[in-house]
Order: C-alpha cells, then sequence, then structure tokens
C-alpha cells in the first residue's frame, strides 16, 4: 500500500482575528497557530457569533490580520498577487454574490478567469472543467438559469462549482450547506471528503452541521464564544470534552453515546421496551422524545413484535392490556395510562 505524504500548504502563526475601528481594537480570537495540509478535510465549528467568517476570511487572505501570519507555501498570503492565489486557492463566503445578467454557467466559468487570460474566453479545456464542476454538485439543471433567479441554496451549489472550476489545491468555504437540504448536505460533504483524499487537496470549511462534521471531518477546529481555538481529531475532542464545552448552553447538552446534542429535559415516567429489530430502535427515540426513559422493569411493557402484515405493538400493566398497529397509535395508548 502506497501512503501519500501530507504536505503542508497554509501555516498559520499567532494569528489574532478580529477588527480595527477609530476607537478600539475588537479582538475575536488570538494566538492561532496550525498548519493546514494537503489531503485533509478540516472542519470549522462554533455558535453564532464566535468569529468563524472572521477567520475563514482572514486565513483565505480576504481580511487582514491583528497580529501573526498566514505563510501560504512559506510565503506571507498577504504578499501573493490575486491573480496567483486564485490558481492555488479557491474561496467561497457566505455573502450573496449578485449575477447581474449572467447565467449559472457563465458564473461557474468564471473560475477559470486565473487560466482564460486577457480575454476571458474559455476554451474547450475550460468549457470541460465548468462541465465537470457543475456535474460534481449535482447542478446540471441549473446550469442554462440566471444566478438572480436561483434558490439560496441552489446559488450555493453553483458557487461551489466555481470553487471546483478554479482547481485550486487549496478549497476555503464558509458555510457552503447553510441552505441546503439534508440529502444535498451529505452530498457535499462527501464530495468535500473525496476531493481531499482522491485528489489531494486541502479543504476547510465552516459548518453547523456538527453531526456531519464528527462524521466526514479528518480534523475540527472549535471556536467558543470568547475561547480559544481548540483542534483536533473528531473523537479526541468529543472524549475530552471539548466538543461539549464549545457549545455549552442551558438546557443543552451533547450526548456522548449518541453523538449528538439533546435537550437536557427530565423524564416524567418509565416503561419497560422488549422485542428487537428496527422497530425496537424507532419505538425507543419515540419514547425519549415524549421524555419517556426506557428501563427494564416497570409498571408498563411495551413488547415490539414483527408480524407478517407489519410490526405490532403490545402494551401491557396490571390492570390492562392492548395493542397498536403504528407508534403514533403506540404513544396515543401510553397516554390512557397517565
Amino acid at each position: 500500500m502506497n501512503y501519500r505524504i501530507m504536505e503542508d500548504v497554509l501555516d498559520i502563526r499567532q494569528l489574532s482575528i478580529g477588527y480595527l475601528n477609530k476607537s478600539e481594537k475588537k479582538v475575536v480570537a488570538e494566538n492561532i497557530t496550525e498548519t493546514l495540509k494537503k489531503g485533509e478535510l478540516v472542519c470549522l465549528l462554533g455558535p453564532n457569533g464566535a468569529g468563524k467568517s472572521t477567520l475563514i476570511r482572514t486565513i483565505s487572505g480576504a481580511q487582514k490580520p491583528l497580529e501573526g501570519q498566514v505563510l501560504f507555501e512559506g510565503k506571507d498570503i498577504s504578499q501573493v498577487s490575486s491573480r496567483q492565489l486564485a490558481t492555488k486557492l479557491s474561496l467561497v463566503l457566505t455573502e450573496r454574490v449578485h449575477g447581474g445578467m449572467l447565467s449559472s454557467y457563465e458564473v461557474v466559468g468564471l473560475g477559470r478567469y486565473p487560466y482564460t487570460g486577457w480575454s476571458g474566453k474559455l476554451k474547450p479545456k475550460d468549457h470541460e472543467v465548468v462541465q465537470w464542476a457543475i456535474a460534481m454538485v449535482g447542478a446540471q439543471e441549473l446550469a442554462g438559469r440566471m444566478l438572480s433567479e436561483l434558490s439560496d441554496g441552489e446559488r450555493q451549489k453553483i458557487m461551489v462549482a466555481k470553487a471546483l472550476a478554479q482547481e485550486t489545491e487549496v478549497m476555503i468555504l464558509d458555510e457552503i450547506t447553510a441552505f441546503l437540504d439534508l440529502p444535498r448536505r451529505i452530498e457535499i460533504m462527501q464530495l468535500m471528503r473525496q476531493l481531499a483524499k482522491k485528489d489531494n487537496k486541502c479543504v476547510l470549511m465552516s459548518t453547523h452541521d456538527m453531526e456531519l462534521a464528527l462524521k466526514y471531518a479528518d480534523k475540527l477546529w472549535l471556536q467558543p464564544k470568547n475561547g480559544k481555538l481548540v483542534i483536533g481529531a473528531p473523537e479526541d475532542l468529543v472524549l475530552d470534552g471539548s466538543f461539549a464545552r464549545a457549545f455549552e448552553s442551558e438546557g443543552i447538552h451533547f450526548n456522548m453515546g449518541k453523538g449528538a446534542f439533546e435537550a437536557q429535559e427530565p423524564y416524567h415516567r418509565s416503561i419497560c421496551l422488549k422485542g428487537n429489530g428496527d422497530g425496537l430502535l424507532w419505538t425507543k427515540k419515540a419514547l425519549e422524545r415524549e421524555r419517556i426513559e426506557v428501563v427494564n422493569d416497570a409498571a408498563i411493557s411495551i413488547t415490539v413484535i414483527a408480524a407478517k402484515k407489519g410490526i405490532l405493538w403490545k402494551v401491557t400493566s396490571k390492570a390492562m392490556e392492548k395493542e397498536a398497529s403504528s407508534i403514533y397509535q403506540l404513544l396515543q395508548t401510553i397516554k390512557e395510562y397517565d
């Protein structure tokens, strides 16, 4: 088996990010030192207002740091010409892009501008890359439509395709899945991981999809409010408590066993649940949603029975015994025991 050596691309040194105005300096985060490598998908997570977009903009060279440096291939990113940087680094920000009278295909074609020369005319090779990029994000049906006509989710797909068309070794993307439905968010996350692993790209993306980031990212950057950036493999940050601390909020906690956040509401009753298979799993989920604790012994017992025509639920207690043919009916039946 051949192992690829991960090459450093972006070197972040003692970086402080934030804003300067006439009266004061607002520091969002400071003393950030980290290296971004080819072949890795890194997800930046944090609550709203923590400074994720500011960090993305600073690392990409779109915003000046308050202190420190971002080195791109050993050179301060601020000293790299915009045209040269565009052949190496592609950037998708959250700001809404106004395409004027351009079609979606033409907008994706703008990603080829570092290679087209002064004329901006696309050659056959450029058209091939544009068509590939559009296909990669599943936006073929959008290619002929005006960008101004697209929904926010459709527009995001086109902007990701434009970044792909640049064929850069570094991709930095800010909340690119924000307006997409769940299947499309999964597709984009899989695509970013594929680009990192198969095409040896360095991919940094900020996202609110915490569970998808846990599943697909090689490394997480956790940016808590008014806190220090914490970096590590997803599993390490879950196990040491960093993941839960970054999103601490009253009434919300991270369930390590489930790998998900949930409300801290007390259970109001207990029920014994028996059976097996998918029916048992989803019955338990429904009971927990109703804040009913599943225990080994209780006054009320539910048995999940796999029948030829589907699943049946038998509810028993000392006083009565009933059957339900759906989980909705089961929950209504349980209420009769209150």
